[in-house]
């Protein structure tokens, strides 16, 4: 359940966190930001792809993108993403919705999973199908 319970309906490819950190500035936007979210211990690690106005301590809602390697279509296990504490490197989860571009994998929060492998579309997939991929370098945050 999120806390506070929401009032409205809530998009499942937005991720909703508290900004927990900001990294040091390059060229007027943070290297990285620290997002962490409701109920769990996940503290992502996150290259912002535009301002971020939000204050430290605060909600955000944004969309979180990665690079993933090879999508496997797997049959048991959980939602997460490893490690806990930084920059993801592997999720997974559920698909909650797909786009033009990206699968959106429910791991805890929706991600926007960008498919890296030749041979692999975001429409070769199916919503609520369980996946489990490995994150190429390049996580990305982008607020809404």
């Amino acid at each position: 359940m999120i806390n506070p319970a929401p009032t409205s309906k809530l998009d499942p490819a937005l991720a909703r966190g508290v900004l927990a950190e900001i990294g040091p500035m390059t060229a007027g936007r943070p290297d990285v930001i620290v997002l962490e979210f409701a109920n769990t211990n996940y503290q992502l690690h996150l290259k912002p792809t535009a301002d971020i106005d939000t204050p430290v301590g605060k909600r955000i809602i944004g969309t979180i993108e990665v690079p993933a390697r090879k999508i496997d279509v797997v049959g048991t296990g959980g939602r997460y993403v490893e490690p806990v504490y930084g920059s993801p490197r592997r999720v997974q989860g559920t698909i909650v919705a797909i786009t033009e571009r990206a699968i959106v994998v429910n791991a805890g929060m929706p991600i926007h999973c960008i498919p890296t492998e030749r041979d692999q579309r975001p429409e070769d997939f199916e919503v609520g199908q369980f996946v489990s991929f490995d994150v190429m370098p390049g996580a990305s945050f982008r607020p809404v």
